[in-house]
């Protein structure tokens, strides 16, 4: 049975915005903790695409991840991940190819088919584009067209792009990404950091889809996860009611700026409010180390997972590094 010990660990970032910051804090807080899990040895650090989020400073990915890899040297970095609907396949494959180009050998490509905002700001993404989720598999057929090798008398090329091989991730919370995820050989990664119930399944549909590639030869599963780890479980449960308070706002429509923790939330939100939070945090991992290790190694035994990615939304970033510092520190 693998253990915490036995598999990649990986972060993925929001560039949370805090009350009383802004985004330029929050932007550089996410190179501190990029260059914080290069040093603590974690595989790869992803950042992820929301619009008209006030709480969320990662809408520009490929820009952050720019910034992220010139203040980095080892790391992997890419998009956890771009919402491939609301872009040109092209634009995506120049900026990947761009950042291929510079970092060779460090950049990864995670691919969403949501829209990752409201059908307002989709729109104002996208405009005259028909972007829509049903042309996923088409689109991604053509973006990796792009990035793979010229072929002779092709009309539009990435340049840069043809040739960068970017790796592709699918990234999904439903089945149609594991599906295609498996029939097309490519490496899946499910967001049970904010939706855990199908997990299983999804999981096991990539599974009996796949069918080895020139990139995988098996299936290779990534799944999300929320970490909210701390010296000790009281100590963890204090510090995770600002993730609660987050999620609480989302549910509510209200700004996602973070809110400090607080003792309790009785209070603060109804019954099913508390258990739609609770739904959403059904795989956090919320603790002091060996918890943390329990819940882990629990995780692995039913998944057989090869990696995991956290996430840690915590209002003081010394808390945050801190979270990750007790991570690593079970390996």
């Amino acid at each position: 049975m693998k253990t915490v010990s036995d598999i990649k660990i990986s972060v993925l970032d929001l560039a949370p915005i805090r009350a009383d910051g802004g985004p330029q804090q929050a932007l550089r807080n996410s190179l501190a903790l990029a260059q914080h899990a290069e040093k603590l040895g974690f595989t790869r650090f992803w950042v992820a695409e929301h619009h008209n989020m006030d709480g969320i400073a990662s809408s520009a990915t490929s820009v952050l991840i720019g910034y992220l890899a010139a203040g980095t040297s080892s790391i992997r970095l890419g998009a956890g991940g771009v919402m491939l609907p609301n872009h040109a396949p092209l634009v995506i494959a120049e900026q990947f190819g761009t950042l291929a180009t510079l970092y060779p050998g460090r950049i990864d490509l995670g691919l969403g088919r949501a829209p990752g905002a409201d059908q307002y700001t989709a729109h104002a993404l996208r405009r005259e584009r028909s972007g829509s989720a049903d042309d996923f598999p088409e689109d991604l057929t053509e973006l990796q067209t792009y990035l793979g090798p010229l072929q002779r008398n092709q009309r539009v090329i990435a340049m840069p792009g043809a040739g960068t091989a970017v790796p592709i991730w699918l990234l999904g919370s439903s089945l149609f990404s594991a599906q295609l995820a498996g029939q097309r050989g490519l490496p899946y990664a499910f967001a049970s950091h904010f939706a855990p119930r199908l997990m299983h399944e999804a999981i096991r549909v990539y599974r009996n889809n796949f069918k080895p590639s020139a990139v995988l030869d098996k299936p290779y599963v990534m799944l999300g996860v929320p970490l909210l780890a701390a010296d000790t479980d009281e100590q963890a449960q204090y510090l995770a009611t600002s993730a609660y308070q987050r999620i609480l706002a989302l549910l509510r429509g209200q700004s996602l700026v973070q809110k400090p923790p607080v003792q309790s939330m009785e209070g603060l939100w109804l019954p099913h409010e508390r258990q739609a939070v609770g739904e959403f945090f059904g795989l956090a991992m919320v603790g002091g180390p060996e918890t943390i290790r329990s819940h882990i190694n629990q995780l692995l035994e039913q998944t057989d997972a090869d990696e995991l990615i956290f996430t840690s939304d915590m209002y003081d970033f010394v808390d945050r590094l801190h979270s990750y510092e007790v991570l690593a520190n079970l390996r």
